[in-house]
């Protein structure tokens, strides 16, 4: 039976940061994220399906934001899609590929569509994207840039002594070789990457060749802009640490132009950067096909897109521990039950229900609001699919 999405409740939560998290462009101490509530027939049963746009709130990381995430949703995604049976998720999201880019808004909507699917079927997110998902996956933690290297070695230190394996460093010109080199000191044998979101100019990369393969780092993250795929290449024929793509890799023609390139050895697959889980698999498959190992990054995300993360982080290609601790590492409360917990750096995949696997807990996402607004089918004109109120 095909599924008909009749409403469409967005909210935008805000739940305060345990510790503050500093990138190289921004520091915050909340996060500010669209949960969307979609509720759906698919003739006589109901479902109640959840998706997250976990969208940085200033457009820092990308051109995206809250803002602009709540207008492309309530303005053009929601109207195009409500009231418009369809029997796949690709077909869901075939309805809205005339907007173009957007695909922190996108990713909040498809997440809902794909927790609706995976209930009509009766199947848990994660056997749905493949037959054979693991059980658990390998969990590393990300750490901001600190106001000293004291500060900084005292959170690795809290981490690993919690059982995580993999760390990763927020870097940028100015903070790096002495943090590196002392986390490096200090604990030498865990797994440590570094990740600078971009924050290096190409005319960097003899400096940064001269420290980076020095500190045994599994990957070095997205040293320069997303558009600057050649500076990449460039830096990686220098240097032994692999390059790794986040920013840069916004879809499967992008990827496969990075890969002619030779500008990643690495890819991180974000649900989030992508558009959803349907493009999240699509770069995971393509990568595999490649022969190029992933690893499933973040977003801060609430429990609703941690979930759809672990479900995709399931999937066989990703080799490396991922951006999945648990939600206690972030938040005191997090919005879905049971919460999503780490034990010696290690996840379970949510598996026991249909769809993403926790329950959602409506008091707490209400607590929480700033903002919301409901959408339902009957507001819009059937001949307009598109989407124009009346």
């Amino acid at each position: 039976m095909p599924i008909t999405i009749t409403e469409l409740r967005l909210a935008v939560v805000r739940l305060p940061l345990v510790h503050a998290f500093e990138t190289s462009s921004h520091r915050k101490n909340h996060l500010d994220h669209i949960l969307v509530r979609a509720t759906a027939t698919d003739g006589a049963r109901r479902y109640v399906g959840w998706g997250e746009c976990a969208s940085p709130a200033d457009p820092f990381y990308c051109g995206e934001t809250t803002g602009t995430c709540w207008q492309v949703l309530t303005g053009h995604l929601a109207p195009m899609i409500l009231g418009r049976p369809w029997q796949s998720t690709a077909e869901a999201a075939g309805m809205t590929a005339k907007v173009a880019g957007n695909n922190f808004a996108r990713a909040g909507l498809d997440m809902a569509c794909w927790d609706l699917f995976a209930q009509s079927r009766g199947m848990p997110l994660a056997r749905l994207l493949g037959p054979h998902p693991a059980e658990r996956v390998e969990a590393g933690v990300s750490l901001g840039i600190e106001a000293g290297v004291d500060a900084l070695l005292a959170q690795v230190d809290r981490h690993v002594r919690d059982g995580y394996r993999r760390v990763k460093l927020k870097i940028r010109p100015g903070w790096d070789v002495e943090p590196v080199r002392a986390v490096r000191h200090a604990f030498p044998s865990v797994a440590l990457q570094v990740d600078a979101n971009g924050s290096y100019p190409p005319s960097d990369r003899l400096r940064l060749a001269e420290w980076v393969d020095d500190h045994d780092l599994l990957m070095l993250e997205q040293p320069f802009a997303a558009d600057d795929l050649v500076a990449h290449a460039e830096l990686a024929r220098r240097i032994a640490t692999p390059v790794c793509l986040d920013e840069a890799i916004t879809s499967v023609a992008v990827l496969r132009c990075a890969l002619a390139l030779r500008a990643c050895a690495i890819v991180n697959v974000k649900v989030s950067r992508l558009g959803g889980i349907g493009p999240a698999k699509a770069v995971h498959d393509a990568c595999r096909a490649a022969g190029i190992s992933v690893w499933c990054g973040g977003m801060h995300e609430f429990g609703v897109g941690r979930a759809a993360n672990l479900a995709v982080a399931s999937l066989p290609g990703f080799t490396w521990p991922s951006d999945l601790s648990g939600s206690d590492k972030y938040y005191r409360a997090d919005v879905v039950t049971p919460p999503i917990r780490a034990q010696a750096g290690m996840v379970a995949v949510p598996l026991a229900l249909p769809g993403i696997g926790v329950t959602v807990d409506e008091a707490v996402v209400h607590e929480h609001t700033r903002r919301s607004r409901t959408l339902r089918a009957a507001a819009y004109r059937t001949e307009a699919p598109e989407g124009v109120p009346r």
